[in-house]
This record gives structure tokens, sequence and C-alpha cells, in this order.
């Protein structure tokens, strides 16, 4: 049944404000849509894309999307499958901009001299191969290996080729990175592979340098719309001018105010690029906000007006002036994470939240393990994203893998992780040998060590550096049978010189220092385990306490996409494009927000953009918190309030515990209160 245009009108543009409209229905032009945060851009792209079809009568194998995540792009799809169905939508290419690279990389293999199967590097294998370039040609230690990784990286995101970036550098170390490069890009194409950066790289040097290939690809997109348009790079700017080509019919949706991934690569700057290149541009702002109360939008407008803009814009809102904006001064670190964990069971005692509706955010990753730990002696359940979960840090699964091993021998890829952790000495090439012995025989890696018919397969001197582990850990396991199991994993950690395997790998001291303090945060885990399985089971030991920690670190990983109920806890560039009833942001100090490195013009105004996507991701309440000193690398440091804080308009905040501020004596009566209800509640329960 054919739907005439005063219906499809109707459909897709009744529920949107004025200038949501215009967008949608501008086509004949390029557009920039300067959408603010909470605005509603995404219901703008998508309902662009049924316009396209429906309003316009464009099919829609000649509608190109594209944004930077698979969330994103698979939220879109669903959209518009809920707009648009059936036969009409047939062909729609909705991607992330390196899905899209990839299927114009395959399509044109030959062109671009690969064969077809070429191979995918994720930034693990790119560092690999960069570490086994420099084992021939350098030392390769992993600081420097991550710095040449990152200086290819922005070379091809600046679509500068090995040859250009000889001639350009500067100094020694730049050289030597550039002749790397160059040695990288041989190795690759030896290998028919290409990396990540080349997603988008390689597009645009074959667009460039074959006018009959991009002729093709802009005949088959006669509409393109980039999502999150401020996070691009140069080489996906070029990508995008080089596909509308004369057409000139594009959408694109951007907010300067968060744009807070200069670090890899983004230009902002290409927002006013778009009006340089395309004179005819329009550009229609999106100002109304539909996620956050008036005090939380006035607090992000304030703040960010302290940054230079290439568009202007406020956001303003209809959703009710709401609850001033709280700001906690905390006696330190450990008093903060117990306010918010404390803040959090509080609200959802009272029935009034879901654990869900709470989300703690963070400059850094590391800030989160204080808090992880508070949630857990409160039993409060929470997910962790936009970081590494302390259970899946590299030196936790370490020690874990020999926790693993201790109680179960046949757990050969526990055995794999650690038999060269520390360096020990024992190749690849004897592991090879030991496993296929140990598969014909069917028994575990660790047991095949003692067997004598190994004898005829390995080195003399390879295999006494095994016997020698075996005989060493053997040990372990006596003492955690024999003595105080907990100081028997303790000795193992010091006996181990883990502290020194540390700091031999870590970029930096304090890296290490903190790595082994989150291994000593593991060993006490799980002794606050094996205390709690004992006042059940009294019999229970090492083996039932690690079992236990092993059972969280699995569902851990299972539960990555969980949508159950429970706190939110992300990095603030996690938290991009996400919104939650209950916003906590802890450390708002000088030093961590804006982070001490970041102290310089053009990087603060970044900083102050990371806070500004912070405030806004708060639809009623905001709680900012600061700890007045912290303990780093063993010292207790005095800290300051973070400038940002001063940026924010004073009527709106409600300080609580401020230096020299006199407490209200009703305030801590009720919160007195509060505390007895809950733990009321807690003992019914």
């Amino acid at each position: 049944m054919q739907i005439n245009q005063a219906e499809i009108r109707h459909k897709l543009l009744y529920s949107l404000n004025d200038k949501q409209r215009q967008a949608v229905c501008l086509i004949d032009r390029p557009l920039l849509v300067l959408a603010g945060a909470g605005s509603g851009k995404t219901s703008v792209i998508t309902r662009k894309i049924a316009w396209l079809i429906q309003g316009c009568g464009l099919p829609a194998r000649y509608i190109t999307a594209v944004t930077f995540t698979n969330k994103a792009a698979r939220e879109m799809k669903e959209r518009v499958a809920n707009l648009v169905q059936g036969r009409e939508a047939r062909g729609l290419t909705i991607s992330t901009f390196h899905s899209l690279g990839l299927d114009i990389i395959r399509k044109e293999v030959q062109a671009l001299g690969y064969k077809a199967g070429f191979s995918l590097f994720d930034a693990e294998d790119a560092k690999t191969l960069v570490r086994d370039l420099l084992h021939t040609h350098a030392e390769a230690d992993s600081e420097k290996v991550n710095w040449i990784y990152q200086c290819i990286s922005q070379w091809k995101n600046d679509l500068i080729s090995p040859e250009q970036a000889q001639t350009q550098a500067l100094d020694k170390e730049s050289l030597h990175a550039a002749q790397v490069y160059a040695l990288y890009q041989r190795h690759l194409k030896a290998y028919n592979a290409v990396d990540f950066d080349d997603l988008i790289a390689l597009p645009v040097i074959l667009f460039e340098k074959n006018p009959q290939v991009l002729a093709r690809w802009q005949a088959s997109i006669h509409y393109l719309l980039v999502d999150e348009y401020q996070d691009t790079n140069t080489s996906q700017y070029r990508l995008v001018r080089l596909l509308v080509g004369e057409r000139q019919r594009f959408t694109v949706v951007g907010d300067d105010d968060q744009s807070i991934y200069a670090w890899r690569g983004a230009r902002p700057e290409n927002l006013l690029h778009l009006g340089e290149d395309f004179p005819n541009l329009s550009v229609i702002k999106l100002e109304q906000n539909y996620r956050s109360t008036r005090r939380i939008l006035k607090a992000a407008n304030t703040l960010i007006a302290n940054n230079p803009h290439i568009y202007e814009k406020k956001l303003w809102s209809d959703m009710g002036v709401g609850d001033p904006i709280q700001v906690w001064c905390c006696d330190n670190e450990e008093v903060e994470a117990e306010r918010v964990a404390n803040e959090i069971l509080l609200q959802k005692m009272k029935g009034i939240s879901r654990y869900k509706d709470f989300a703690v955010l963070y400059r850094s990753n590391h800030q989160a393990r204080l808090l992880e730990i508070k949630l857990q002696s409160f039993q409060i359940p929470y997910k962790i994203s936009g970081g590494t979960s302390f259970f899946s840090r590299n030196e936790v699964r370490d020690i874990m893998a020999y926790l693993r091993l201790m109680i179960n021998p046949d757990d050969d890829n526990a055995f794999l992780r650690i038999i060269n952790i520390p360096r020990r000495e024992i190749g690849p090439a004897t592991l090879e040998k030991l496993a296929t012995y140990a598969t014909q025989r069917g028994i575990s890696l660790l047991t095949a060590i003692d067997e004598l018919g190994l004898e005829q397969i390995l080195k003399e001197s390879a295999l006494q550096r095994l016997r020698r582990f075996k005989h060493w850990f053997m040990k372990v396991i006596e003492n955690s049978e024999r003595a105080d199991a907990i100081e028997a994993v303790r000795e193992m950690v010091q006996d181990l010189d883990y502290e020194a395997w540390l700091h031999q790998n870590a970029s930096a001291p304090k890296v290490a220092e903190r790595r082994l303090a989150n291994v000593w945060t593991l060993v006490d885990s799980l002794q606050q385990t094996l205390t709690r399985l004992q006042e059940d089971q009294p019999e229970a030991g090492l083996t039932e306490a690690i079992a236990r920690l092993v059972l969280r670190d699995i569902l851990e990983q299972q539960e990555a996409e969980d949508e159950s109920d429970k706190v939110h806890l992300l990095t603030l560039h996690a938290a991009k494009g996400l919104e939650f009833p209950h916003v906590f942001m802890l450390g708002v100090e000088e030093d961590i927000l804006p982070h001490r490195n970041s102290l310089e013009t053009n990087a603060l105004e970044e900083e102050r953009r990371l806070m500004y996507v912070g405030i806004t991701r708060a639809r009623q309440c905001l709680t900012l918190t600061l700890a007045n000193e912290r303990k780093a690398y063993g010292e207790k440091i005095d800290t300051s309030p973070s400038r940002f804080l001063d940026e924010l308009p004073a009527d709106d905040l409600q300080w609580e515990g401020r230096q020299g501020e006199v407490k209200d004596p009703e305030v801590s009566f009720q919160r007195g209160l509060d505390q007895l209800e809950m733990l009321k509640s807690l003992l019914k329960g």
C-alpha cells in the first residue's frame, strides 16, 4: 500500500522540533548539523535516511551512513529498520568508517596490489611486528615499541608515506622511527596484510591515484551521512571529501565541544575546513537538550564558554530546573570511594533508584581500583567499561594463573601464561616439543616435565630449566598445603621477584609500582574471600578461595554485554554518547582533571571538553567529588580542587566538606539517620 507525502511527513517529522525538521529536509547542498549533547542527533540522522528513501524517492542502495563505533552503527540500523521496512531498505549501507574502508579494500584488492584473502593486523599484531623489526635492528623495549607504533599510526592517519616521514624527520629518533615505518610497510605487504589505519589510508591513496575507481564509488553513493564528525582525522576527512565529489550531497553531524580524541588523531578543525572546502555549506544548530535539567546544562554551558569556538551554541532544556550540583570534598581517596558507594546503596535501599541508574566517571582507569573494592565490600554489583577490569589487568592475570596452576596442575593455559613470567629462558621451540610430547602421552605439560622420554627430545640445558621451574613450583604447592596458605602465596610472589619483572617491563617505575600494588590487592582479596568462606565452611581452603576468584573472573568476562541491574564504572572517554539519571565524577582535582600532562593551552581545552562530556551525561543528579589528599606511589600528597570548579556557576553548586566550612548539624544528623536506616535494611536482608 502506497503512503502519500502527507503521511510520510507526519510519520517522520511530526515529533521533531523546528531545527531538527530543517536538518532532516535539507538535502540539496552540503549540511553541517551542529548537535549539542542530548539534542536528538541520532533521531535526525535516522529520520533523514528514511526521508531520503520515502520522501525523496532515493533508492536505499545509494545512501551510505558512517559513524565510529559498532554500537552506534547497530543503534542506527535498528532505528532505521523501525522507519523503513522490507524492500525499501534493501542495499542501505550503515557502518563504521573502518568497515566502509575494509569493504573498499576488499572490492578493489587487485587495484591496490594485494591478493584476495589479505590479513588484518590489530594493534597487538602491529606492535609485535614493530618489536620483531626492532629486535633485528635495535633494542626492543616496550616503551620504544609503543612510541614507534604510535608514530606509524599518526603518519598513516595524516597520510604521510614512509619516504615523506624520513624526509620530514627532525631528529635521530624520528628518523629511526620513519625507517622502521618503511620496513614495517614492506613486511605488511610481504605478509599480504593491512593494519587498522590502512583501512582508511589505502582507499584514500587509491582514489587519489585512480580517478576511474573513485568515479565508480562516487556513482554508488548519492548521499553520504557522517556522525561524530568532530572525531574525524585527516585521512577520514579526505575520504569523505573524495566520496562526495562534485555532487556535494552530504550531511555531517558533529559538536566541537565534545571533541575529546585529539590524542588518537582527531581533528576538530575539520569542522572549520568544511566551510572552506564547501562554500555553500549550510549550518543548523541543535541546541534543545532532551536529557538534562536546566542546572546541569547551565553548568555545562558556563564551563565550555571558556573555550574558543568555531561555531557558537548554547544548550537549553524544558526538563525543569533540577537539584543543585553536589560537590563533595573528602579527606582522602578511600573516604571518597566509600562515600560514593554509601550514597548508591542508600538510594537503592530507599527504593528511589536501581543500581543501573548510577554511573561513576573518572579521568584515568587506576581511579576505579579503590571504588571496585568498596563496591564489592558493600556487595553492590557493577560493570566496568572503557578500561580494564581489575581482574583483567595483566599483572593480576599473571598471579591468577599461578594460583590456578597451584590448585589444578592440569591447567595448561595457566602453565603457558606463566612459564616465562618472569623470564626463564624457556623458548618457543622447547615449549612446542614439550606440548607435542604431552599430547602424544595424553598428559599435562607440567606432568610431562618429569618424564624420562623427554630426555630424548630436549637438550639437557632446556630440560634442566623446565625441571628447575617444576621443582620450585611443587615446593610452593607444598608450602600452601602445610602452612598459612595466604602467607605461602605472598612468599611465592616475593620468591618470583615479580617486582623486578614488573620494573623491567614497565614504561616507568611508577607504572611498575602501581601494578605491584594491584598484585597485593589481589592477595588481600584472596585473604578476604577465604575468611568469608571459612565463616560458613571452616574446612574451606585455598583451593575453594581461588576457585571463587576464578569464577568471578570468568563471569566478568562473560558479562561484558550484560544489561542487568549494575552500577556503571566508566572513564570519561568511554562515557561519551551515554546518559544516566545519576552521575558521580571522581577526582575533580588539579593534575587529575585537568590531567597533569595536559596543562598547556590546546590540551587544557580538550580537558575542559572532557569535563563537559562528563557533566552532560547526567539527566537528573550530578555529584562532583574530590579528595584533600591522595596516596601516590607510597606517599600522601595534598591536592587542590580543579580549576574547572571555579568555572561552574557558584549559585548552582552545593558544597560538602569544603576546608574551613562549618558543618551543618542538621545535615550530619539526617545523614546519620539515613545510615541507620540503611543498616537496618541490610540486617533485614
